[in-house]
Formats: structure tokens, C-alpha cells, sequence
């Protein structure tokens, strides 16, 4: 009996999370993925630039969800949770798994501290934002004063959450929306807060607000708890690959193609063949140009809604004006290799040669388009050649594909950075690099404005297509985290396996209130 044939679109966490899932659980499907470029993991990939690794946006592995972290379990062991000491070096804060195995020694997770602080007015605010002495000294009593009745005016008088500046200053008070708020979401988006939608608030914020810090102080310091519920936002610990998430996605990879899954790199997806409510063919071109269909019994798709579409011939009119009109928002990493930084470490946590220990720094100033800064050191020793003699670092600045930013040649990206790291104290001017790498990444976010307020009349004429799922962040249009879109993954094999019909799981993962990121 010839076996089914499923083909997924796209090797990132959720087409790979559902390939190997359908092989784990069953013989009688022949399972395809096709991946437009040259490597797996899609914007959790990692890049070895000559022996230097860096992330595209950084990943923590951390879920609330039982069965994906058995998944991670299953592809890279967990080391057990160490009691944090900060009389020791942070790069030790994990343990070794005591094996004789070299090679499973390579294949492990590191629970890694999570540190991640806001640079604000040439000061360094915790991220999330916390009570605290520092934060009060930082913002100054005036300041403080003036947040805390803004927020007390907020809760008094609500604002309807039709834009995503209603939805924070609803949260936050408008004194904390404008000073962490407001000009980073316009970088990250290139528009305004107010002509976004509230519901990419409600999608990566959620329960986080003013009051959710306050309570998890209670917890903490008054009630003496430390375990228990918290806002995902506010998790102080995470797991993360020896060598980075691409680590994650490529070992999973491996075991795909070794139970008889096949992924063809470099094979973009152009065109699908439709009889009827069933996707029977899938068309792709290869970098040469050369174009090729193959058969499918099931279709799972990870690609973006707008290109999807594109490849369907007989689409509703209305139905291809909102593919068209749905945006996203894309990003340039700029990786730099130096020295030294200027930024001295100003906290309790003991670091190589005084470095500060965050792991992102969140950049709010308006006077550079900078976004955010990764310190791969900090997220793992493992991912630098040279740990204690250099800093690894990656700039993140976003852009819209085919703008001036996006343009841009690459060593002028690298010139542009370092210019920028001068202008806001992170470097000394005339520092060398000794090394650096720039890497695009396309619609890495999908974004909460243009046609996405009408986005369920597309997704109800896709769910049409019997046998056509749609996973992931950009299969969904949806900004979800890591899990989120391994969790799309496993209900759409789920509805393959059992033979349900409606999809309405699949296209339900991150959308309940209580998920919170």
C-alpha cells in the first residue's frame, strides 16, 4: 500500500517539530519538508560566523506547556536546575551531566539566569520593569512620583483598547508607556502605537502590567514564596541549547531524516494544485530555477499567509485583498566582534573581567535606530570562540524588506553599528573589531495592522482546504513564540492522525488570555 504523503512548507520549529512527530507516531506516512533556504530553524536558527555563534533574536526555551518541554527534553537533555550562587562566575551556572559520553556531553541544555535590562536616559532599568530602590534612584523621586499617579489615573479611568497605546497605558500608566514603551514599539514597527492594534499587546504581553509586578513582589518578598505561577514575562530562568537554538532544530532535523523524512533545502514553494476542497499538488523552484511538483495527500504550511495565497489560483477577490494587505516587519543582525566594552557591571553577579551579565539590552533612545543588543557570552560560554578575551555581540534593527535600511551594504551595516554603540556609551570610539557578520531575515515579525483586522475571512476560506493546516508564526499571521508555533505543530499531526476536520485547535494555541508572554 503506497503511503500518504505529507508535505510541509518550511524547516523552522513548527515544520520540523510536525515531521518528526508524524514518523514518531506513525509508519504509513512519507513526510516531506521543503525549506526556501539553506538551513533549518528558520528565525531560531544559529549562524557559526568562523567560530563565533549568534541567534537571529535570541530564544529562551521556556513553556508552560508539559508536552513541548518533554519534546526539548527528548532532542537535548535538560541539566537539572542549579541553585544560582553569585560568588561564582556566571558563566559556571549550570552543571555537567556527569556522563562519559562526549557526544552527550555536546547535546545538552543549560539553564541559564535570564537578565535582560532596559538602557534608558544613559541608566539601566530592569526588564520587566521592577519596584525596586534602583529603579526609583534611576527614574529619580519626581519621576517616581509622577509614574505612580499615572498609573493610579489609568486604572481610574480606562481607556477602550481600540490601538495598542490604549492597551499599555491601560497596563503601565502613560508616564511608563512613554518611557518604555512608546518609541521602542515605533522601531520595532515603524509606525506608531496608536495605529496598532491592541491585539499584539494582548499577544505578547497579556497578563503582564503594573499590577502583575506588584503581586509577584507580594509573592516574593512577603509571602516568602518564590515557586509557583508567574507571568511567562517575568521568569527570572530559562533552558537554552549548548550552542544556541539552531542547536535545538538541527539535532531534531537529524533525527527526521534518519527515521525517512526528507527536507530539501533550497526549494522555494511557488504554486499549489487544488481540486475541489483538497490541495492535491505542490509546486517549488529550486535555486537554479528549476521547477518541480510533487504529489500531497496532506499539506501542514509554515510560510506566510500572503505567499500562500499567492500560490493558490482560484482565491475569492476579497480573500487575495487581505493577503496582500497583511505587513511585516523585518530585521537586520548586526554581529560584532570586540575586546571590550564601556559598560561596567553594576550588579552582585560575578562576570569575566567585570562585564555586565545581561543576556539582551533593550536600547530606548530615540537618537539611534538601534533596538536591542544580544551579549552572546552571557547566554552561552559555549558560543564564543574566545569567551574570556572578546565580547560577541549582535545589534538588532528593524526594517521593511526592499527599504534604505534593508539596502544597506553590509560593511556599511557594520560601520553604522559601531558608530551607534559609541554615540550611546557602549563603546570607546576607536575601538578595533575584529570581527562581524550581518544576517537578513524576512518577515520575522507579522505585523497587527494593514488588512490583519480582517484576517478571519482569509483563515475561514483557507480552512476550506480539508487537508491544508497552517502552522507557526507566519503560518498563522500570528506572533508567537517558540512553543506557541511547536504547539500549532502538534494538533495539526493530531487532526492528521485522528481524522478531525475542523481546526479549529490548531488556529486556537496562544490565544487564550492566561498564556502570558
Amino acid at each position: 500500500m503506497q503511503k500518504k504523503r505529507v508535505v510541509i512548507i518550511g524547516a523552522g520549529p513548527a515544520g520540523i517539530t510536525a515531521g518528526l512527530e508524524l514518523l514518531r507516531k506513525s509508519g504509513d506516512y512519507e513526510v516531506l519538508i521543503l525549506e526556501e533556504t539553506d538551513a533549518v530553524g528558520g528565525i531560531s536558527r544559529t549562524v557559526n560566523c568562523r567560530g563565533n555563534r549568534m541567534d537571529m533574536g535570541g530564544h529562551r526555551f521556556f513553556s508552560k506547556d508539559k508536552r513541548v518541554t518533554d519534546w526539548w527534553e527528548s532532542i537535548l537533555p535538560m541539566q537539572g536546575m542549579p541553585a544560582y550562587d553569585d560568588k561564582r562566575l556566571h558563566r559556571d551556572c549550570y552543571v555537567q551531566t556527569g556522563g562519559t559520553d562526549p557526544e552527550r556531553e555536546e547535546r545538552v541544555m543549560l539553564w541559564r539566569r535570564r537578565i535582560s535590562r532596559i538602557l534608558y536616559n544613559s541608566c539601566f532599568f530592569d526588564y520587566p520593569v521592577k519596584l525596586s530602590m534602583r529603579t526609583i534612584q534611576n527614574m529619580g523621586f519626581a519621576a517616581t512620583c509622577a509614574v505612580g499617579l499615572s498609573y493610579i489615573k489609568a486604572v481610574l479611568c480606562r481607556r477602550p483598547e481600540t490601538s495598542l497605546e490604549n492597551f499599555y497605558v491601560n497596563r503601565f500608566g502613560k508616564k511608563l508607556y512613554t518611557m518604555f514603551f512608546e518609541d521602542y514599539t515605533e522601531k520595532v514597527w515603524g509606525r506608531h502605537p496608536k495605529n496598532i492594534s491592541a491585539d499584539w499587546g494582548a499577544q505578547r504581553v497579556k497578563g503582564l502590567s503594573v499590577s502583575a509586578v506588584l503581586k509577584d513582589i507580594f509573592r516574593r518578598q512577603v509571602s516568602g514564596k518564590t515557586d509557583g505561577p508567574v507571568e511567562t514575562s517575568l521568569i527570572e530562568a530559562f533552558y537554552y541549547p549548548k550552542y544556541g537554538p539552531g542547536q535545538m532544530w538541527e539535532t531534531a532535523a537529524a533525527l527526521f531524516e534518519q527515521q525517512g523524512g526528507i527536507i530539501r533545502k533550497n526549494s522555494r514553494v511557488v504554486g499549489f494544485g487544488t481540486q475541489g476542497r483538497r490541495v492535491r499538488e505542490v509546486a517549488c523552484l529550486s535555486m537554479k530555477g528549476h521547477r518541480e511538483t510533487v504529489r500531497a495527500d496532506y499539506v501542514i504550511s509554515s510560510m506566510a499567509l500572503k505567499d500562500l495565497l499567492r500560490g493558490i489560483k482560484e482565491v475569492p477577490q476579497e480573500v487575495r485583498r487581505i493577503g496582500e494587505g497583511l505587513c511585516y516587519r523585518d530585521f537586520v543582525t548586526v554581529g560584532l566582534l570586540v575586546k571590550k566594552i564601556r559598560l561596567v557591571n553594576t550588579t552582585k553577579i560575578r562576570t569575566f573581567h567585570n562585564r555586565i551579565p545581561d543576556c539582551w539590552i533593550y536600547v530606548q533612545d530615540r537618537e539611534v535606530k538601534l533596538g536591542r543588543i544580544q551579549l552572546f557570552n552571557n547566554w552561552s560560554p559555549y558560543m564564543v570562540a574566545d569567551v574570556e578575551g572578546t565580547v560577541w555581540m549582535g545589534l538588532e534593527y528593524f526594517c521593511s524588506e526592499g527599504d534604505a535600511d534593508w539596502r544597506r551594504p553590509e560593511e556599511e551595516w557594520m560601520r553604522f553599528g559601531v558608530s551607534e554603540l559609541v554615540k550611546i556609551g557602549v563603546l570607546d570610539a576607536g575601538e578595533p573589531v575584529l570581527d562581524w557578520h550581518c544576517e537578513k531575515v524576512k518577515k520575522a515579525y507579522p505585523a497587527y495592522f494593514g488588512t490583519y483586522a480582517e484576517i478571519d475571512r482569509l483563515t475561514a476560506y483557507l480552512d476550506t482546504f480539508e487537508n491544508l493546516y497552517c502552522v507557526g508564526r507566519n503560518g498563522q499571521h500570528r506572533y508567537n513564540n517558540m512553543d506557541h508555533s511547536m504547539m500549532t505543530a502538534f494538533e495539526a499531526v493530531d487532526n492528521i492522525l485522528s481524522g478531525r476536520k475542523d481546526k479549529g485547535n490548531v488556529w486556537g494555541v496562544n490565544t487564550e488570555k492566561v498564556y502570558a508572554e
